[in-house]
């Protein structure tokens, strides 16, 4: 029998027989993660556990501790969840997988009326499945084959995506009677899946897994959160559209064309920008603060808002929050030695408190502008004075931070949230991040306006998510209005943007396992052009041709 010869994590190498699967080494290898291996790379690609080794590779096994890794478990928990409602209520019920609020997913039983015993009868067919530990096979079948599955299993939103496959055959998870089409790979048994609990919600329930942030035990979600509110938005609008899932999306193109979902999307997003133009006016508050996190399309939003302000014949002053960067020496480090550019202490809270008062008091206030060249802040004669119509628009990242306006009346300030929170799913059981929306338009945007490429940009986004769960989310319950600029369509343009640039990441690059899962998520999609997207729609932030100076 030939012998192969395999790196493990980083470590010594081993000499195993050809067809060895991971599975297998993961027994022998446990020790190299802190946690149940639930997956692997091998040369940097993501795999179930079942695969077999044929050659010499590099192995990474992966735990919870590892985004794919946590990726897998609550894609697994997934599947578990899945089966123990069909189990519970009949092999063709329907169970929805809608968004997600802190990690944890908010699930929806159509035409089920969700009660406290239900909930404690799906969690108990759960933690059976669990002490039994049932194997979870990969089963590659003919696209005509698992197309019968689905059928025989009440999944329609699956028929309609695997409609759109080019390959022919296709690989579908069993886990005892049930067979599920999942977005990525899944842990090989049901017994390391042990954490996780249903919480009722209105409507429909959570499933809550362990927070990273809290070493892995389970954060209090005993409160309705306003951003919840929010996600029920965007499923509606996603109905509205009759474009819920991918396949669903795909459809409507497939019979209509592009430029109506274009069109109906676009009204929503201008009838959401004028209601709140309205309510600010109608509040008569002068100043607007707008905070979210990176690649939420901040900058078009305020310039949009402006414009129906103006229709409400208010007279509207946009200004950046990072105009009032503290000088570069002067800004803190970061436990490496840094500037720590994300942080609140590297914006003058003083400065911006003290400016905003003397507006609120009739005063005639000088504006700085933030040279990042020099990294010193400038005064050029840029004055501004509030008349009784006029509106101050203030974005950046701490917009929500009660410190940026705690000298400012709660009556005088109006404060907005905007995040690209996902209206779509691929199909009822595998949810689209709201953070690989807002990766994929950073991608482009970075290539297109600063010449990044895709690894630059997928390097530093762990960064930047760590600074939005510190210095943006906490802050978001604060806001008094939601805005929601994720667009049903967006993905089908932005494809075409971001697949060259992930397929030029070669497999030696330590981005290439994030690139190539992206490439798979935007596989589902068909192509969209560009040309009907409005010069003023937020996704002209990302790909070019806004009318919007940025």
């Amino acid at each position: 029998m030939t012998n192969i010869t395999l790196s493990i994590n980083g470590g010594g190498t081993v000499t195993v027989p050809a067809g060895t699967t991971l599975l297998e080494l993961s027994i022998k290898y446990a020790h190299v993660c802190a946690r149940p291996i639930l997956v692997a790379k091998v040369d940097n690609e993501l795999q179930d556990l079942s695969r077999k080794l044929l050659y010499d590779a590099t192995v990474e096994f992966l735990d919870l501790t590892d985004p794919n890794g946590y990726r897998t478990y609550q894609r697994s928990c997934t599947l578990l969840l899945v089966y123990a409602v069909k189990s519970v209520l009949g092999k063709k019920t329907r169970v929805i997988i809608d968004h997600s609020i802190d990690k944890n997913y908010f699930c929806e039983i159509p035409s089920i009326e969700i009660t406290q015993e239900l909930i404690a009868q799906i969690e108990a067919k759960m933690r059976e499945a669990v002490a039994a530990n049932h194997p979870v096979t990969k089963c590659t079948m003919q696209k005509e084959e698992a197309i019968r599955l689905a059928a025989e299993q009440g999944q329609d939103d699956k028929i309609r995506l695997l409609k759109y496959r080019h390959n022919l055959t296709v690989s579908f998870y069993k886990l005892d009677w049930l067979y599920n089409y999942l977005y990525g790979e899944v842990a090989p048994n049901t017994g390391c899946i042990d954490q996780f609990q249903l919480v009722k919600r209105t409507n429909g329930f959570m499933l809550q897994f362990p927070s990273v942030g809290l070493n892995y035990a389970f954060s209090d979600i005993s409160k309705e959160m306003k951003v919840a509110e929010i996600f029920a938005e965007s499923s509606r609008w996603a109905r509205i559209l009759k474009a819920d899932t991918v396949g669903a999306l795909n459809d409507k193109m497939c019979v209509m064309g592009s430029g109506e979902i274009i069109r109906v999307n676009e009204a929503l997003h201008e009838k959401k920008v004028a209601a709140l133009a309205d309510q600010i006016m109608q509040a008569h508050h002068p100043i607007v603060l707008i905070a979210g996190p990176s690649s939420s399309g901040k900058t078009t939003f305020a310039a949009r808002l402006a414009i129906q302000l103006r229709v409400n014949g208010a007279v509207p002053h946009i200004i950046g929050l990072d105009n009032y960067y503290l000088d570069r020496e002067l800004c803190p480090k970061d436990a490496d030695g840094n500037y720590d550019f994300e942080t609140i202490d590297a914006i003058d809270t003083a400065q911006i408190n003290k400016d905003l008062q003397a507006l609120l008091a009739g005063e005639r206030v000088q504006i700085p502008t933030f040279n990042f060249l020099t990294g010193k802040r400038e005064y050029k004669g840029r004055y501004l004075k509030l008349s009784p119509s006029d509106v101050l628009i203030m974005e950046g990242i701490h917009g929500l931070n009660e410190r940026v306006s705690a000298e400012v009346p709660a009556s005088d300030k109006f404060k907005i949230f905007i995040s690209a929170m996902t209206q779509i799913n691929i199909d009822d059981h595998n949810r689209i991040p709201t953070t690989d929306t807002r990766l994929v338009r950073r991608i482009v945007r970075d290539f297109q306006y600063r010449g990044a490429s895709a690894a630059a940009t997928i390097s530093m986004w762990p960064s930047v998510l760590r600074g939005e769960a510190r210095y943006i989310y906490p802050h978001q319950e604060q806001a008094d209005a939601f805005f929601n600029s994720a667009l049903v369509y967006e993905m089908c343009v932005l494809k075409q943007y971001a697949e060259p640039l992930l397929f030029g990441l070669s497999s030696n690059e330590p981005q290439y396992t994030e690139a190539r899962r992206l490439i798979k998520f935007l596989s589902s999609f068909l192509g969209m052009p560009s040309e009907n997207i409005p010069r003023n729609s937020i996704l002209r932030e990302f790909i070019g041709g806004s009318c919007f100076s940025h």
